[in-house]
């Protein structure tokens, strides 16, 4: 197959957007030009074309969750994820007893080589706890978090071709061992869910630590200790140079002014844009759903635990978050993408993903001006649109 995309508006590596065309072939882009000659055309003029957006954080979409660890509910959640654009995606846990998420990391080993036919392509597992502060439980069960043990390497070890990073909070008991030697496994390590102090994340940095999630969402921010003002693992990472920080860009977990202070501090290329999306995604308002087994509910534009105390994630897409960042939080549109495309691919160390440049995966998202998904491909096939 070698189809040209003619005319559209292409997101490019740097930032930039320019009008041109897009050669296909074989699952991979050939070449990237003006008037580019062909026989099989798609008329891409007044839309842009981005590179296939990668999320890093994904619970579920359309009442499936990750937790159910079976290829039918990660296929629907890779589905309905391609409708907003993503091309590839991590299945993200909960603070869960061990058993359960060795099954998911099982159930994803075996399917994942299954995944990008319909939807988006299933890059691995992000474990998401259970190594919280209990000062920071988020929409997890606190009674399913605890500190490392001293076995629990041999366990992770297990699965270091699927798991795409581990949230922990590096202030624990135990973790300035288990860091580096996750890290040194090629598990990356990222800071969440945490009551750090400055020189705990300091620490973690100094171990191989080299992203944060969700960023100012439970995470440990500047206080007082004594007479003194300390950071926290906020002010560490927007501090750090190397660290690439996740957010949730839907308008409801970071306002707009945060935003524009990490967007500032951090800029495209060390900021990855996130969904968070739990099962809520895709749902009505009112709509019962299940993060694991807590019980949530969908609110406006937002997941709330059933009691309506606590966020439980988004309900977002990835152009949801890109049409924030850039209407809300004043991000350039070219670097809006990168956050959502090149930087996660840099995360996953992905180099062939994000990106519309010759020899890339064709993974590409075709979109209007209103921020409506109108085509996605994965590997030069399309998942989604007309």
């Amino acid at each position: 197959m070698n189809i040209v995309f003619r005319g559209g508006r292409l997101c490019l590596p740097n930032g930039e957007i320019q009008t041109g065309d897009l050669r296909v072939e074989n699952g991979r882009i050939l070449e990237i030009g003006t008037s580019l000659p062909a026989r099989d055309v798609i008329d891409a003029s007044g839309l842009f074309l981005a590179p296939g957006f990668i999320d890093l954080h994904v619970h579920g979409a359309l009442g499936r969750d990750t937790m159910e660890a079976n290829p039918e509910a990660f296929e629907t959640i890779c589905r309905y994820h391609a409708t907003g654009g993503t091309t590839t995606l991590a299945l993200t846990t909960v603070c869960a007893p061990w058993l359960d998420i060795g099954k998911v990391l099982d159930v994803a080993r075996a399917w994942r080589d299954q995944s990008g036919a319909t939807g988006a392509r299933l890059a691995g597992i992000h474990v998401e706890g259970p190594y919280f502060s209990r000062e920071k439980p988020g929409a997890h069960h606190a009674s399913l978090i605890r500190d490392p043990a001293p076995d629990d390497l041999d366990h992770w070890m297990r699965y270091t071709d699927v798991i795409t990073q581990i949230t922990l909070a590096p202030e624990l008991p135990g973790m300035r061992e288990l860091i580096p030697a996750l890290v040194a496994a090629g598990i990356p390590v990222s800071g969440g869910h945490s009551d750090a102090w400055d020189e705990d994340a300091q620490a973690a940095f100094a171990a191989g630590m080299r992203q944060v999630t969700h960023t100012f969402n439970c995470m440990s921010s500047a206080r007082r200790r004594g007479p003194f003002r300390v950071a926290g693992l906020l002010e560490a990472a927007l501090a750090h140079p190397a660290v690439i920080c996740e957010v949730i860009a839907d308008g409801k977990h970071v306002s707009p002014t945060l935003l524009r202070m990490l967007w500032a501090a951090k800029g495209a290329a060390r900021v990855a844009l996130i969904t968070d999306a739990t099962a809520g995604a895709g749902l009505e308002r009112g709509a019962l759903f299940s993060l694991g087994d807590i019980a949530c509910r969908v609110d406006d534009g937002i997941a709330l635990t059933a009691d309506g105390q606590l966020l439980a994630g988004s309900t977002c897409r990835m152009i949801d978050g890109i049409r924030t960042l850039v209407r809300e939080a004043g991000a350039p549109l070219g670097e809006a993408i990168c956050a959502a495309s090149l930087t996660p691919a840099t995360a996953l160390r992905l180099g062939d993903r994000g990106r519309l440049e010759a020899g890339a995966c064709a993974d590409i998202v075709l979109f209007d001006e209103d921020f409506r998904v109108r085509k996605t491909l994965v590997d030069g096939k399309q998942v989604f649109g007309e």
